[in-house]
């Protein structure tokens, strides 16, 4: 039994799911910056329609795209690092993918050929992988584990 201020020995799944996050959520980090640096390779499927609606993100929701985005790195990095930020940085992470899926999905008219089922699947995942992200920190602080 860990003293007081000694944290409890870090159990597989922590590596397991600190690991896995960081790479989950990198693609998610390299998919913001090459969409924001107009990377040519990036965006060749894409048509004009298309990346004028992404460069037509308000300021707000551009910036909430990003706390979601680097919000889950850092939460993935601190998880790994065993330290209880991961937990707010995991809270930050959902709101910025709560307030960025509201304007895609309710105040944005998404053009043809980004509104599919598949986006909307895959969306679906990235709420399911946000959210477990969020309740496995909060639990694994509650636990001791990160300190």
């Amino acid at each position: 039994m860990p003293g007081i201020g000694e944290a409890k020995k870090a159990p597989w799944h922590l590596w397991a799911v600190g690991i896995g996050s960081l790479l989950w959520n990198s693609m998610g980090g390299l998919d913001y910056t090459m969409t924001k640096t107009h990377n040519a390779a990036w965006l060749k499927d894409f048509t004009a329609e298309q990346i004028s609606w992404l460069d037509s993100f308000p300021f707000w929701a551009n910036l909430f795209w990003a706390l979601g985005v680097w919000g889950a790195i850092a939460g993935s990095i601190l998880l790994i690092s065993r330290k209880g930020l991961a937990y707010p940085a995991f809270a930050i992470s959902l709101a910025g993918l709560a307030v960025s899926s509201f304007h895609q999905f309710v105040l944005a008219d998404v053009p043809e050929g980004l509104n599919t089922a598949g986006g909307r699947a895959f969306n679906a995942v990235l709420w399911a992988a946000a959210i477990g992200l969020f309740i496995y920190a909060r639990q694994m602080r509650a636990k001791g584990i990160l300190r």
